[in-house]
């Protein structure tokens, strides 16, 4: 069947993969032309083989948590399926829908894509467990990769996914996509919802070359993150890339250096990213559900190669149980290395080095991961795992695919992890910040839970706030009826994250620490009641406060009566603190703009003259902070 004549309610036909770039064609997307071997011609080939029996029985004997049992059944059933021909009247069908393709002109490469009636659903993603054949030229090795991609169906992984999920083998089918094949410059994955924080962004990863390089975690790609509503770049990373996969003179990928010049560029231009965005958006809107897509270009054309829902987001209104957890080993533990949070949560355990030849039996239960990338054929192992944590990959590659579905932090694209970290090393990974901590925190005791009597939320004409000053409570809260935070005091995020005065940091060096911590915190709050409006306090610490922080004494004077002394307002305006309160703001700028939390509003403590804010306001300019619709600016009124 052509890919035009099919749409996402053809499944059962066409495997989650073709129906959906049916579907994409349908609602006028551009969608490289192919066509689809259907399940009926899956069927038809085992039918004919009359190798069903002897598949049936060799999964019959296999232990799925044996990684020995499951390569054994899988070579067996893949050398059955290597020793049957395909039927004649399936091959020509196959032979002149590939010919038709390309309308009587020369035949081009294609891409032979599995696609399984069990794949590419709402409820799992069945990363990569199947096989795709890039660059086939000859019909007879188009037909060669599509009995591949049958047997494909029976891959260790494969098996193992399916058994974990509970489908039955039997009930699983596989369709086969045919494609012309792009030869794509520029290639990545888009989600149009941050898998990891769950926020309403736009998240693109790009790199060089064909996809299979990124799509695998083989490079770190570029992420660019776009504000879904108002068409703007929040956040840019951009990654070094040396090599890419291309197509070689064979027909097989082969790597390619990346020209010099090239390797720390930006892969796309602001123009692409926001036209991609674009298209992200439109596929969301047509789904109806947030959706992860692939995409590449050739010759400034985009193409979407695929298109599926995304399937790790949790089922509580975007809070997955972990994000805002604490490391428990106390604000002087050691850093070891930083990556990109792929995966929320925190966990901790020995680490265990692992490489491509090894035998992944040697991961246990609780043992930290530790590899280059995962592959498809890690999974078993990925799920005794207690976190995650690989060299290369961005947030969308499979190692932080899959431990979003397993619940398991992870940290991608941490460049040096295999050389830094030691087989062994007891380290806590927090997947929500991307960090590695040297060491384990002790097992906190579980407080017995307290039976409460559900009671139905009153419905009432008055909106209800909190008052919020712990971070670390915001996810608690935040399930209370309440309207949002109509006071979140800032000074926690001071005296527990920072422990020192402002101004000592500017004089170290160190502002860039101070608005990342700040922002950081508020960010915590601002996610949870997303949203609802949250409305942050500035600082408003009495001089004999400051003077108490690590290096206070030095810019703190001594005064009769703090209450009403040098705080508020009136400390912003003054040359010795002014640099320090542009600090605060440029944090929530960064809440705001970078982290697209828009529901942050701010409140002036301790306001004494209309010129004060008049002073503040022109600060606040300054830094990118303009009182608008979107923008609110409160003022306290205080009687001391």
């Amino acid at each position: 069947m052509s890919i035009s004549d099919l749409g996402k309610n053809d499944i059962d036909i066409a495997g989650g993969k073709g129906a959906n770039l049916g579907e994409l064609v349908a609602a006028g997307f551009n969608v490289p032309p192919g066509f689809v071997l259907t399940t009926a011609a899956y069927d038809h080939f085992m039918e004919t083989s009359k190798i069903g029996e002897r598949v049936k029985d060799l999964l019959a004997k296999v232990d799925a948590s044996s990684e020995a049992s499951l390569q054994e059944a899988s070579v067996k059933i893949r050398e059955l399926f290597d020793t049957v021909e395909i039927p004649t009247d399936l091959k020509e069908q196959v032979l002149a829908s590939h010919k038709a393709m390309f309308k009587g002109k020369k035949m081009g490469l294609v891409a032979v894509r599995s696609s399984a009636t069990a794949e590419d659903l709402p409820t799992a993603s069945f990363a990569g467990q199947q096989d795709t054949y890039l660059n086939v030229e000859s019909p007879e090795e188009l037909l060669d990769k599509v009995r591949k991609c049958w047997s494909s169906l029976y891959t260790p992984r494969a098996i193992y996914y399916r058994v974990t999920k509970g489908f039955e083998h039997s009930k699983v089918k596989l369709a086969v996509v045919v494609q012309k094949m792009i030869n794509s410059e520029i290639s990545g994955i888009m989600f149009t919802v941050d898998p990891n924080s769950e926020m309403p962004h736009i998240i693109i990863e790009a790199g060089y070359g064909l996809g299979e390089a990124l799509v695998g975690g083989k490079v770190t790609p570029d992420t660019y993150v776009v504000d879904k509503f108002h068409d703007k770049i929040l956040n840019k990373r951009i990654a070094k890339q040396t090599w890419k996969l291309v197509r070689g003179r064979d027909g097989e990928c082969e790597k390619a250096d990346v020209p010099e010049e090239m390797q720390n560029a930006q892969k796309m231009t602001d123009e692409q990213i926001l036209a991609l965005g674009e298209i992200g958006r439109n596929i969301e809107a047509h789904y109806d559900r947030p959706m992860d897509i692939e995409w590449c270009i050739e010759e400034k054309v985009m193409y979407i190669v695929q298109a599926r829902p995304v399937t790790t987001l949790s089922s509580n209104g975007g809070k997955t149980n972990g994000k805002s957890q604490d490391h428990g080993l106390g604000q002087s533990a050691k850093i070891l290395l930083k990556g990109l949070g792929a995966s929320p949560g925190v966990a901790g355990g020995p680490v265990r080095i692992v490489s491509d030849e090894m035998n992944l039996e040697v991961v246990k239960k609780g043992d930290v991961l530790v590899t280059a990338m995962t592959s498809p054929d890690m999974v078993p192992a990925m799920t005794r795992a207690a976190a995650i944590v690989t060299d290369e990959g961005g947030m969308t590659c499979h190692a932080a695919i899959v431990a979003r579905e397993l619940g398991i932090p992870c940290i991608v694209g941490a460049s040096h992890a295999t050389e830094l970290l030691k087989d062994g090393e007891k380290i806590t990974v927090d997947g929500s910040m991307g960090v590695v901590y040297e060491g384990i925190a002790a097992p906190k005791k579980e407080e017995k839970a307290t039976v409460t009597v559900a009671a139905s939320t009153p419905v009432t004409g008055t909106k209800v706030y909190v008052n919020l000053a712990i971070p670390q409570k915001a996810e608690e809260v935040s399930k209370l009826p309440v309207s949002g935070v109509g006071l979140m005091r800032i000074e926690f995020l001071f005296t527990s994250y920072i422990q020192e005065h402002p101004c000592a940091l500017i004089e170290k060096g160190e502002s860039k620490f101070l608005v990342d911590k700040l922002s950081d915190g508020i960010a915590m709050v601002a996610k949870a009641f997303y949203p609802r409006p949250v409305i942050l306090r500035t600082s408003d610490f009495k001089t004999n406060e400051y003077r108490d922080m690590e290096g206070g004494e030095k810019f703190e004077p001594h005064e009769e009566n703090p209450m009403i002394g040098w705080r508020g307002c009136s400390r912003y305006v003054s040359d010795s603190y002014r640099e320090a309160f542009k600090l605060e703001l440029k944090a929530i700028k960064k809440v705001r703009e970078e982290m697209g939390l828009k529901n942050l509003h701010v409140m002036l403590p301790f306001v004494r003259t209309i010129d004060e804010v008049r002073q503040i306001t022109a600060m606040m300019k300054e830094v990118g902070l303009v009182r608008n619709r979107d923008f609110k600016l409160y003022l306290m009124a205080e009687i001391p």
